[in-house]
Order: C-alpha cells, then structure tokens, then sequence
C-alpha cells in the first residue's frame, strides 16, 4: 500500500489464508471448526468469537474476518458456538456476479476517513444539561496534601 496510514485491504489480512483456502476448496459446503480456522490463519481467534455469535455474521461492515470469506464467494451458517465449529456456504444466489466483498470496496480506506466516521459516531448521544460547569470539582478530593 502507497501510505503507511492506509487500513489493510482484505486481501491483505491476517485473514486472507481463509479466503485462498474457501477459493482453493470450492465447494458447496465447507465444515470447519474454530480450531481449524486457527490454524490455517496461523493465530487464535479473538475471544469474541467464542462468545458473540454475532461475530460470525454476513455483514460485510462487521470485521475483517467476514471479508475473508464474502471475497471468497461464501456465507457462514450454522454456526454451534458450544462446539466451535460452522459451515461455510457458497454463495449461489449472485448469479455468476461479483460477490459483495468484490463489489464494494471496505468502508474505511484509509486511516483519515475512518477517524472521521469514529469521530462523528457518538455524535448526540451524550446530553449536558444546560447549567452544567464542567469545570467544576466533582466530591473527590484530589489534593495531594491529604
């Protein structure tokens, strides 16, 4: 990549050897269990995936992981977090069309336009009430001297 600040496409992931394994094997259905797909990216998985089934998602905004396998053409299903294992579908409903990671590119390229998304994320959600000094101590005491 050109800049040192740009996010890594998703060819460029630590997740890319899961899109080449899902391109090489291509078939309708890929069994995999967390252990394996471990080892062929060649790190653990973040705990999150063990705990949020939500982590397994087809959302392509999601994280970099689920790029691995859109780019390959496949969808995850069945997924059994008490067991650790999932099935990997392909995806037969584009119609000879480009897959959704291939059709759109990542949301954020590069480092200055996803701080600017964060940036503007929590915009209106925190209230102040009209009178507040923010300035103003709050009841702990921080002086050094006690």
């Amino acid at each position: 990549m050109a800049s040192s600040n740009a996010l890594k496409a998703p060819t460029d992931s630590r997740y890319a050897p899961l899109t080449a394994y899902l391109r090489r094997v291509g078939q309708p259905h890929v069994a995999m269990t967390f252990e394996e797909i471990e080892a062929l990216v060649g790190h653990p998985l973040p705990a999150s995936a063990r705990r949020h089934r939500a982590w397994w998602s087809n959302n392509p905004t999601n994280s970099v992981i689920t790029w691995a396998w859109l780019a390959a053409g496949y969808k995850s299903e069945q997924v059994d977090m008490e067991v650790g294992r999932l099935v990997f579908r392909r995806d037969a409903g584009d119609g000879g069309k480009e897959t959704a990671a291939e059709a759109a590119p990542p949301p954020f390229t590069d480092r200055a336009t996803l701080l600017k998304a964060l940036y503007g994320a929590l915009k209106g959600t925190v209230t102040v009430p009209d009178g507040t000094d923010l300035t103003a101590p709050t009841a702990t005491d921080w002086r050094a001297d006690r």
